[in-house]
């Protein structure tokens, strides 16, 4: 590949097992008013997130001992409640406190932390949604990416699924939610394809976003991305803000399949791994094969994570 910088600078150190706290090496979770060793973890089969998939969630990470944009992330989870009409008795500064104390108590350095709103259980057999009292779980875990540093330096491989994804007059994409079996779908395809990642399409074959993942291109001096039926990602955010930092033009707008063909770069934002440039769609390469403004971008984003604006430490 031309112009791919190794990783190794960003790799997640591994920690040394300590034996006063080897039950939490593998993460931590909240449930039920107490932190407890993520294999301890449980939620009841009769709760409606797990029966209905009827729940919101939100992912920070942690990295090098800072949250990087919780704020952003604690806002977007809250929307998420309001939105379905759940609420919760916890306040946000509650929230941040019990995902910090999941962090401590792993004693992870980099950490993939996840917030959960369930719907609940719902009072006697009633299937009327309004009595359940709605439920807050948390956990922590060693930080998880969606494209190793490893597949970055050897080069992702994106497939184009024909798989479409759920409808945003269906499901609000905007409301972070667990429902992934279409995703799940377009990921075994990627298999198939002897690809690392799929992203779906609308459609109209225009291509929506992966799973855990929103998607971009470069053509010139323009970024776009599409701008509707997708979860307005953290790290998409991050992305636009660094591109117009560096003088390009950017687009939120209906990209179509074919464009990523014609693309000079492409790459995918999650807080699951930052900004992952695209070495290759389905077999094809993309552009010259340089990933320079790419690159760039991500070096911008790994920075930002000293950035007291935009991190805190946990």
């Amino acid at each position: 590949m031309q112009n791919q910088e190794p990783l190794s600078a960003i790799r997640p150190e591994q920690r040394a097992p300590e034996t006063s706290q080897s039950e939490f090496n593998a993460g931590a979770a909240y449930i039920d008013g107490n932190i407890v060793p993520i294999s301890e973890a449980r939620i009841p089969i009769m709760d409606w997130g797990f029966l209905h998939s009827d729940a919101t969630y939100d992912v920070v990470h942690v990295w090098d001992g800072r949250f990087f944009r919780l704020n952003d992330h604690l806002d977007r989870f809250m929307t998420g409640v309001q939105k379905l009409n759940m609420t919760l008795e916890l306040s946000r500064e509650e929230m941040r406190d019990i995902l910090a104390r999941c962090v401590r108590a792993t004693g992870l350095q980099r950490a993939y932390v996840e917030m959960i709103c369930t719907r609940g259980i719902p009072a006697g057999n009633s299937r009327d949604p309004r009595t359940c009292r709605n439920r807050f779980y948390a956990f922590a875990i060693p930080f998880s990416w969606v494209a190793t540093p490893e597949e970055q330096d050897r080069g992702i491989r994106l497939h184009i699924s024909e798989v479409q994804r759920i409808s945003p007059q269906s499901v609000d994409p905007t409301i972070k939610n667990y429902h992934w079996l279409d995703l799940v779908k377009g990921q075994f395809e990627a298999y198939a394809f002897n690809a690392h990642l799929s992203v779906l399409v609308d459609a109209g074959k225009h291509v929506v976003e992966g799973a855990g993942f929103n998607i971009f291109i470069i053509k010139g001096n323009t970024v776009s991305t599409p701008g509707t039926g997708v979860l307005e990602g953290i790290t998409r955010k991050t992305a636009m803000e660094l591109a117009r930092q560096l003088n390009l033009d950017v687009e939120e707008r209906p990209v179509h399949a074919r464009e990523l063909a014609e693309a000079d770069e492409v790459f995918i934002t999650s807080t699951a791994g930052g900004i992952m440039p695209i070495h290759s769609v389905d077999g094809k390469l993309v552009g010259s094969g340089r990933q320079d403004k790419t690159l760039q971008l991500r070096a911008l984003y790994w920075e930002a994570h000293s950035d007291p604006a935009l991190s805190e430490p946990v």
